[in-house]
């Protein structure tokens, strides 16, 4: 039989929810056979993806952001979704370096999101939000 389970979580659009969302979701994923490493994985690039949408989706302003986690099997389904303004130009969001605030950010969420996960999906509509799929499975992680 495969084991499946799954959370949901809906949280304010506000930085000091970053550091609990990576951790939520740590500790969910931590029921499946990780090492410390692929936990650390997950944590970073959870906190980019809710960064992301706290800073880019939504200004730094109010707004909701919807966590959808789940597992099945050995594998980990992680999905961030805003509804904040979206992304102008996805493939150019993806490139190592873009940012769309250069004064004062590195470019690098995404690239550490599909650097620490096996999969990354993307879709944007611009005034509707952004929707970040991460998939991670379990003995995956590169020696």
């Amino acid at each position: 039989m495969t084991t499946t389970n799954w959370i949901k979580l809906e949280i304010p659009s506000d930085t000091r929810n970053v550091a609990f969302a990576r951790t939520a979701v740590a500790l969910f994923a931590s029921q499946l056979d990780w090492t410390l490493d692929e936990l650390e994985d997950i944590k970073v690039a959870v906190s980019e993806a809710v960064s992301n949408s706290v800073i880019h989706g939504y200004g730094l302003q109010d707004g909701i952001i919807h966590m959808d986690v789940s597992y099945q099997g050995s594998e980990l389904r992680i999905r961030i979704e805003d509804f904040g303004k979206g992304i102008e130009d996805l493939e150019a969001a993806q490139e190592v370096g873009y940012t769309s605030i250069p004064e004062e950010r590195m470019g690098l969420g995404f690239t550490f999101m599909h650097e620490y996960m096996d999969e990354v999906l993307v879709t944007s509509e611009l005034g509707m939000g952004t929707t970040v799929t991460m998939i991670k499975r379990v003995g995956q992680q590169e020696s």
